[in-house]
């Protein structure tokens, strides 16, 4: 293509077979991005004007034809990330019954295109400062702040807004903050107030969309030690809001009075991630951390289009690395980011229904993956992903790849834990008791001692007291597992 000569597909981040409606879809949502009414960042208003232009040209269908004419063949190679999919077996089988196949989604930066550098950050702290804060917790998160706030880049944007009952900003978003006056700010913070989160993340996102712009990350941090109550569909309705605008939202919850089913709902409608800190001495390596993955964002977020196919349904999903989370099961499905070393790994369960094998290669999935690279405000080409197998008489010997044999060994004790949940909440003791007799079983195999002693003291204090201990261990049993799925099981000691 001539180098005068813009590509309008690539411009809306469709594929050249789109349709008018996806042409339509693609435009209005970069509209709402990138509208000079919305950003004000050097450039946008260009940017906008581009993709304008793109869309009068694709939305009319004589334009189109004349515009298709000139161009070039398609570029086979020109995707910003590598991606790989492992399946747990080769094929399927023709039987009467439905089966379960798994397939594992690798999704990395290209060596080439890491040498973009890094964008800036928009970064929000809601921090809960109800009187339960008070203490050690409240004084770590200030003195964290305090060093995020220092480690801040010339062209970064933080603000901190603190709540309980009403929220208050304490720094409001700005480039080149007076330290010391904000420094003070934080330190001034007081604990007071129950815990109303719905109040935080509204002053979190009103701050966020300050400084909102696709050139830079923006994400929100939640911290918080307690629950809210009644405001829960408001905070999930602000998080669909986000989500519409690429804004991230991430939890983190202190101690083991807070909802973590309703931190991880919040956070996955964003592709975020949320956290168990036990104890208060883990806040400024958590956050810290936190903070680092952000700066080292290469995809802000990989979204997977699909449309359901008939005989075929995604029965699970869960992002594996860079955080590991739950994943929402409906299009466009918002899988998570991309670190610069770090690629994403994510693992759908399918379950096949028979009606769903009447010919040679059933199809498991078909759609597409669109990249938000705050490196690339305008979309970056999407990625075809058609999952097939082979649909044959009988069962493939062939055994699983290790990579999705480890994966799913590991995601099988988060499961069982999560199971145990389930029927607690359903009133089936015996079974929760039974599914982490099970678990400690696993986790004694894989060498996790310690882990295992936890979850057999909670299968028996469920036999006998019908329900979970006080002492925060349901929330350690579930983010313990999780952490397996980062690393590897451990070795037996002899």
């Amino acid at each position: 293509m001539p180098a005068n000569k813009l590509d309008y597909y690539a411009m809306l981040g469709i594929f050249r077979d789109a349709s008018q409606e996806d042409i339509k879809r693609a435009y209005f949502e970069l509209a709402q991005r990138l509208h000079p009414d919305k950003n004000e960042a050097p450039g946008e208003t260009e940017l906008f004007l581009g993709i304008q232009q793109a869309y009068e040209v694709l939305a009319n269908p004589k334009r189109r034809n004349l515009y298709d004419a000139t161009l070039p063949p398609v570029i086979k190679d020109d995707s910003v990330v590598n991606h790989e999919i492992i399946f747990s077996r080769p094929s399927l089988v023709k039987v009467n019954e439905p089966q379960l196949i798994y397939a594992l989604l690798d999704v990395s930066a290209r060596e080439e295109t890491k040498k973009i550098p890094a964008p800036p950050l928009n970064i929000c702290l809601v921090l809960d400062r109800s009187t339960s804060m008070q203490g050690d917790k409240m004084d770590m998160v200030k003195a964290t702040a305090i060093q995020l706030l220092r480690s801040l880049r010339p062209e970064d944007v933080l603000s901190v807004v603190a709540f309980s009952d009403r929220a208050e900003v304490i720094i409001p978003a700005a480039i080149n903050l007076e330290l010391k006056k904000q420094e003070n700010n934080i330190q001034m913070i007081k604990t007071s107030g129950g815990t109303e989160i719905f109040n935080g993340l509204k002053a979190g996102l009103t701050e966020i969309r300050r400084a909102l712009t696709p050139l830079r990350v923006n994400h929100i941090i939640l911290l918080t030690d307690g629950n809210t109550y009644g405001d829960e569909q408001q905070c999930l309705a602000l998080a669909d809001e986000a989500a519409a605008q690429n804004i991230g939202i991430s939890g983190m919850g202190i101690g083991h009075e807070w909802n973590d089913i309703f931190l991880d709902a919040l956070a996955s409608k964003t592709g975020g991630s949320s956290a168990y800190i036990a104890k208060p001495k883990d806040i400024q390596r958590l956050l810290v951390d936190k903070f680092n993955a952000l700066i080292s964002t290469y995809i802000d977020d990989v979204i997977l289009e699909f449309k359901e196919i008939e005989g075929i349904k995604i029965n699970y999903a869960f992002r594996l690395q860079p955080d590991v989370g739950t994943i929402d099961l409906v299009s466009p499905m918002k899988l998570g980011p991309v670190l610069r070393d770090t690629p994403l790994h994510v693992i759908f369960e399918f379950v096949v229904d028979p009606s769903a094998l009447k010919t040679d290669l059933s199809t498991l999935l078909n759609g597409s993956l669109k990249m938000l690279m705050a490196a690339h405000p305008t979309p970056v080409p999407p990625v075809r992903l058609n999952l097939t197998r082979e649909v044959l008489e009988e069962s493939s010997t062939e055994p699983p790849p290790i990579r999705i044999l480890s994966a799913l060994s590991r995601l099988t004790l988060y499961r069982m834990q999560d199971r145990a949940r389930t029927a607690v909440d359903d009133g089936d003791f015996d079974t929760a008791a039974r599914s982490l007799n099970n678990l400690a079983t696993h986790l004694l195999s894989q060498g996790e001692n310690s882990l295992a002693k936890t979850v057999l003291f909670e299968a028996d204090n469920l036999e006998k007291m019908k329900n979970w201990s006080a002492g925060g261990n349901q929330k350690n049993i579930k983010y313990s597992t999780r952490a397996l799925l980062l690393s590897g099981p451990k070795e037996k000691k002899i």
